[in-house]
């Protein structure tokens, strides 16, 4: 539904990921309201990897230009 969220999602597969656990924030308004709050981090998408915030949608993509997502993406998948 999003575009930023479907670029973030398309970004993790490129990296490699092959187990994604998404949520639809506007199926879920509870998720919207505190989600925001609890990361500090005001806009969707979200990616976190073991709990830890990474970023958007912006932040992906740049990670996934840099190399770095694969090596996240690996190392998460590794535990």
């Amino acid at each position: 539904m999003c575009g930023f969220s479907a670029r973030a999602v398309q970004a993790l597969q490129a990296a490699g990921a092959e187990n994604l656990y998404t949520v639809n924030v506007l199926e879920q308004p509870e998720v919207r309201a505190n989600l925001p709050r609890y990361s500090n981090w005001p806009t969707f998408p979200q990616l976190f990897l073991h709990g830890e915030l990474i970023g958007g949608c912006d932040i992906t993509l740049e990670l996934l230009e840099s190399g770095e997502l694969q090596r996240m993406v690996s190392e998460a998948q590794s535990q």
